[in-house]
């Protein structure tokens, strides 16, 4: 592979000679190459930060698999699938609940939530309700058999703490109450534990209760809606769903992972990510159209060399290569100034917390971050490309230049 072109084309780079136009267009097409990489490389470390605490969040306190129909069925109905999972080494619990809409009345205030109840026995084993507890327990013996955990922002709005009484009424009754053939189902709870999880959507709309409670206020003795797995990793939810769909056992079930029970939070942030991603590369495109501006002026700047070059001999190819090798050189400077950049601010925030937040607003003192290799790798390749693809038109137009023509106007 000839060396020459590379060496030119450094030599056009960093001429000291002359300091003019064309070698400040460069420079401006590496601070843009470098500012584009750096907001990248910043930008996506803040999704994937939030996106981080956010799993946390959910995987810690929702199970990692649920496995459901689409109606509910009797205990028996899960026999078999119950008895294929306790088989499986990464299963680390497993607990049957049942789950619906009931309106909870508390001191004249009212508010529509969803009541889970789940087998007491197992709930430490799926959930991480019991270490997100921050008054009462989630202990439901004794005289706990009618005991109800509630969020705390729900609590809040209620005007209960542990030890009082709340009513839940439940649709199960409403169609027979409203014909007048009979009453309303109403139960009647003591509030015996308060937790929070820092999600408002379950802070504000989930209570937990036992299962036996739950089926009885649900009008569902005997049946279930579905069970909740908890893996020894979260990460191996989805291939642990995969195996199993494909398990005869499991035919006529759902299997739902932790990230299927909370997709559309995960699309949208999936949108954020590639929209930020998207109009961030617009930095490093007009970056790339400096780039093509400078090139096309040192192809003008150089007619002459590139005119001897041809007649000593250069092919065609070689004087495309000198163009070429320019704006990968722009390219690689800027994306290496750029991650050392991008990655410095990011450790700077990890560290120093540059952007922090209010703790009594937010459950976090800074904005988080999150280093990934992939963003690095994909946003490196991004900027190498397009600058790539901008030195490919003067490139062309310098190797289709004539020697006799180049060479006769100088």
């Amino acid at each position: 592979m000839k060396t020459y072109p590379r060496s030119i084309a450094i030599r056009y780079l960093v001429s000291r000679r002359s300091f003019g136009l064309v070698t400040v267009l460069s420079v401006i097409s590496v601070a843009g190459v470098t500012i584009g990489v750096a907001a990248l490389v910043v930008v996506l470390s803040v999704f994937n930060g939030f996106q981080n605490l956010v799993t946390g969040i959910l995987v810690g306190f929702d199970p990692h698999v649920r496995i459901e129909r689409q109606v509910r069925s009797d205990t028996s109905d899960y026999d078999g699938v119950r008895q294929s999972l306790l088989r499986n080494p990464e299963v680390r619990g497993i607990a049957a609940f049942s789950a619906g809409k009931a309106l909870v009345v508390s001191r004249g205030l009212n508010r529509v939530i969803t009541v889970r109840g789940i087998e007491p026995e197992h709930l430490r084993a799926v959930s991480g309700l019991t270490e997100k507890i921050v008054l009462g327990s989630a202990d439901f013996e004794g005289t706990n058999r009618n005991g109800i955990i509630l969020g705390m922002v729900l609590a809040d709005r209620l005007g209960v703490v542990t030890g009082d009484t709340i009513s839940l009424v439940s649709p199960a009754g409403a169609e027979a109450a409203t014909l007048t053939l009979g009453v309303p189902i109403i139960r009647r709870f003591q509030v015996i534990g308060l937790y929070e999880t820092n999600n408002k959507d379950y802070d504000s709309f989930y209570a937990f209760t036992t299962l036996a409670n739950a089926q009885t206020l649900f009008n569902a003795a005997g049946r279930i809606d579905g069970l909740d797995i908890r893996l020894d990793a979260s990460n191996e939810a989805v291939a642990f769903a995969r195996t199993r769909a494909s398990d005869p056992a499991f035919e006529g079930f759902r299997i739902l992972t932790w990230y299927d029970l909370h997709r559309e939070l995960y699309t949208v942030m999936q949108i954020e990510r590639w929209a930020a991603y998207i109009i961030l590369c617009l930095i490093i495109a007009v970056a790339s159209f400096n780039l093509l501006g400078s090139l096309t002026m040192t192809v003008i700047e150089k007619t002459r060399d590139i005119g001897i070059l041809k007649a000593m001999g250069a092919t065609t190819g070689d004087i495309q290569q000198i163009f070429l090798w320019q704006g990968l050189t722009v390219g690689s400077v800027g994306t290496v100034l750029g991650n050392i950049l991008g990655l410095g601010l990011v450790y700077a925030q990890n560290r120093f917390h540059l952007f922090p937040l209010d703790p009594t607003v937010y459950i976090i003192p800074a904005i988080p971050v999150r280093v990934d290799v992939v963003d690095i790798v994909v946003v490196s390749a991004a900027a190498m490309v397009l600058c790539a693809l901008a030195a490919r038109m003067p490139a062309r137009r310098a190797g289709s230049l004539i020697p006799a023509e180049a060479i006769r106007w100088e």
